[in-house]
């Protein structure tokens, strides 16, 4: 029988070091509360504090530091900044030992504690859980630690399931909380309702000004940062998708859609738009609104035919989209003659008008030439003002009757509803009861063909609906714009020239034409 000789280990498997030296181990502490209360935050110094004194009065350990993370979740990693310099430390040789309270202080989340110990096990660093005495080096460390941390993460769901019901909950009994740091128009009262910031609200009703006098969002944003105006973050820059937000959020009416959004995931804390996973709640007249309900409606109307059609308001200039080329139908656009010398001058004309063979005959134009030209159309649509408003009041609730309109709504609405109850008893039969699979197929199908064909439908009667509604719209903004006249214009202003010009087409030097939004065309 062979020999066999035992040599003992002489360096700890997990410091990496003699088994025999006796070194003082670097320890750090981990402290973590989870929200910004003020009982928490006691906590949190309390911890610090524990850990700090703790750690120095053994005499085998010498202090690193105490990380703290300050009203961070523990269900992931990415926003514990502590937590991260604190690991990072650690697997550059700086820790020995980490000390925390739980396991659930660490992690709530079972994959990110394994990993990150198993981790930190594999560069010689041991992380003691207080509450649970779970020392990783040991044996089973490892098999008590994957319980308590999915005993943690279980936990974690738990809270989040209670949180979700109870804010769903006051959603349904119709209490408004506005999670906002800040929001234009509107300051957080003690007990968390809106109040009214009368000098923000001013840029409010500013902003909803422009779009009626036929801005767009772009525009409105240019204006507002050359009047430095500030952002709702306290910022000079604007953009338009700012601007697009203000003018569709219905707090500004006083009401509030709530549960406008899910969180999908509780480790993730991922959030996405609510698109009909759970039931949304509409309350009216909630707080003081800051735009008149009449004034929202209208401006929602317009923002509706404006996302449905070619938006030539959306220009960088005011004149962008708004100078038609007689010749070929193009739009004018400014080019720059002698940009680099002092005859430097803007000049507006067709954008095709050097494309193919046949050249455009229509000439160029200077910006103050156009503004001249409407100003004179202008004085003439003004000799008529009377006679055109009362042909509008005469006529307004007919042309833009949308009645018909309604009762077909009506009755694609009942249809579909009553199809959708036919296709699924046609389902439920088929599961409960044999039946010859393909005339069930071509039952079925006729009934989603059906439906189909009723939602469709129902879907260009809406939109029906709403240009309809959004030309009245424009034609009442035209009319008290052109009621507001002063009997002669003598200076182009960017107010009326949004609400009243349509487009000029310029035919010659001697044949221009304004066309106004009721569709008069007078030459100039």
């Amino acid at each position: 029988m062979a020999n066999v000789t035992k040599i003992p280990a002489t360096v700890s498997r997990f410091a990496f070091a003699p088994i025999t030296e006796q070194k003082k181990r670097r320890v750090a502490g981990y402290a973590r509360v989870s929200t910004d209360h003020d009982d928490q935050f006691t906590s949190y110094e309390a911890q610090i504090d524990y850990y700090t004194n703790y750690i120095k009065s053994r005499p085998d350990w010498d202090f690193v530091s105490v990380y703290t993370d300050e009203g961070i979740t523990g269900c992931n990693t990415k926003r514990r900044e502590g937590f991260k310099t604190m690991i990072a430390d650690a697997l550059d040789g700086c820790i020995d030992l980490i000390v925390t309270k739980s396991v659930s202080r660490f992690a709530r989340n079972t994959v990110d504690s394994l990993t990150t110990i198993r981790k930190l096990k594999e560069h010689g660093t041991e992380v003691y859980f207080e509450k649970e005495n779970i020392w990783t080096f040991d044996g089973k460390g490892e098999l008590l630690l994957t319980i308590m941390s999915s005993l943690a993460q279980e936990e974690s769901r738990s809270i989040s399931e209670n949180c979700t019901w109870g804010q769903r909950k006051r959603f349904a009994d119709g209490k408004v909380t506005v999670p906002f740091g800040r929001f234009l128009g509107y300051d957080r009262g003690s007990n968390g309702e809106l109040i009214i910031n009368e000098e923000q609200a001013k840029i409010v009703r500013k902003i909803y000004g422009y779009f009626l006098q036929g801005r767009s969002p772009y525009q409105i944003a240019k204006l507002l940062a050359e009047q430095n105006v500030p952002t709702p973050s306290g910022k000079g820059k604007w953009c338009g998708a700012t601007v697009k937000s203000i003018l569709t959020n219905e707090k500004y009416k006083g009401d509030a859609l709530l549960q406008k959004s899910i969180t999908v995931d509780f480790l993730t804390k991922k959030i996405k738009p609510n698109e009909g996973e759970v039931p949304q709640y509409y309350v009216e007249g909630d707080h003081e609104a800051i735009i008149q309900p009449k004034i929202f409606d209208r401006v929602q109307i317009l923002m509706e035919a404006r996302n449905g059609g070619k938006n030539r308001s959306s220009s960088v200039n005011i004149l962008s989209g708004k100078i038609k080329c007689g010749d070929c139908g193009s739009w004018y656009g400014s080019k720059v003659w002698h940009s680099n010398d002092k005859y430097r001058r803007v000049i507006w004309q067709c954008n095709h008008k050097f494309d193919g063979e046949e050249k455009c005959t229509t000439p160029h134009l200077y910006e103050n030439t156009i503004k001249q030209l409407f100003i004179k159309a202008l004085n003439i649509l003004a000799k008529e003002r009377d006679i055109i408003i009362a042909g509008f009041e005469e006529i307004k609730d007919t042309a833009f009757s949308t009645d018909n309109f309604e009762t077909e709504v009506e009755t694609l609405t009942y249809e579909m509803n009553a199809t959708a109850e036919q296709i699924q008893k046609c389902i439920d039969e088929n599961a409960r009861i044999a039946q010859d699979q393909s005339e069930y197929q071509k039952r079925y199908d006729t009934l989603v063909l059906r439906f189909e064909t009723a939602k469709n439908r129902l879907d260009e009667i809406q939109s029906a609906i709403a240009r309809t509604r959004a030309q009245r719209q424009m034609m009442e903004n035209f009319m008290e714009v052109l009621r507001s006249l002063p009997e002669q214009v003598e200076v182009f202003d960017e107010g009326a020239w949004y609400a009243l010009c349509d487009y000029i087409t310029v035919y010659g030097k001697d044949d221009i034409r304004v066309t106004f939004q009721n569709g008069t065309e007078i030459r100039v």
